[in-house]
C-alpha cells in the first residue's frame, strides 16, 4: 500500500516538474533569442574602423552527475535550458529497487541465509506468483512449504499480488473474506418449498 502511494506521489512530482519545464519552454518560444550586436565606428583625421561587439548569451550546461561504483542500483539524468535571461540546469539520481532485491537477495545467499534469499526475492509479485505456480510456495515469517502456503491462505492480504489476487479470485471480499453462495441457495430453496406448498 505504502509502494502505491509512493508511486502516486512520484507520479505528482514528475508531472508537476514536466509543467514547470513546458511552462518555461513556452516562455522561451516568445522571446526572440538573437545576439545582439552593437556598431561603434570611429572617425579621425588619421584612424577609421569599425568595431562589431557580439553579445551572446552563455549557455546552460546540464550537470554531469556521476555514479563511480559500479555496484549502486541507481541511474543518473540530468538536464538544462538557457535563455536570454536565465538558465536552469538541474540533475538527479533514480533508484531501482528491483537491482537492490536481487543484490540483497544474493549476499543473503552467499552467508548461507538461502531461505532469506528466496524471501527477499518473493517480495516481487512475479516471482511470488511463479513459485506459487512452481508448487513452492513463498517462505511465510520462518514457515516453508505446506505450512507457508497454508499461513498465505490465511492471510492473503499479506501477498505482494494481493490486488491482482482479489481481482482473479472473485469469491473473495476486500477483507479478505471467502465468499460462499450457501446462503443464497438456503433461502432459494426455501422459497422453492413455499411455492409447492
Amino acid at each position: 500500500m505504502i509502494v502505491i502511494v509512493m508511486k502516486k506521489i512520484m507520479n505528482l512530482n514528475n508531472l508537476f516538474a514536466i509543467f514547470i519545464v513546458t511552462l518555461f519552454l513556452g516562455a522561451l518560444t516568445l522571446c526572440s533569442a538573437k545576439a545582439q550586436t552593437n556598431t561603434v565606428t570611429s572617425t579621425s583625421s588619421t584612424v577609421s574602423g569599425t568595431t562589431t561587439v557580439d553579445r551572446t548569451p552563455n549557455t546552460a550546461s546540464a550537470p554531469s552527475v556521476v555514479i563511480n561504483n559500479q555496484d549502486v542500483c541507481s541511474t543518473a539524468a540530468s538536464a538544462a535550458i538557457q535563455s536570454q535571461i536565465l538558465g536552469i540546469a538541474g540533475g538527479v539520481t533514480v533508484r531501482d529497487l528491483n537491482c537492490e532485491r536481487l543484490k540483497l537477495s544474493r549476499a543473503l545467499f552467499r552467508m548461507g541465509m538461502k531461505v532469506g534469499a528466496v524471501a527477499m526475492l518473493c517480495q516481487d509479485p512475479r516471482i511470488f506468483e511463479a513459485m506459487e505456480m512452481a508448487g513452492t510456495p513463498c517462505p511465510y515469517y520462518g514457515k516453508i512449504g505446506l505450512e507457508a502456503a497454508q499461513a498465505w491462505a490465511e492471510n492473503p492480504e499479506k501477498r505482494p499480488d494481493y490486488d491482482k489476487w482479489v481481482k482473479d479470485n472473485p469469491h473473495v471480499n476486500e477483507n479478505g473474506e471467502i465468499i460462499s453462495d450457501e446462503g443464497a441457495l438456503g433461502i432459494f430453496s426455501v422459497l422453492l418449498m413455499l411455492l409447492f406448498l
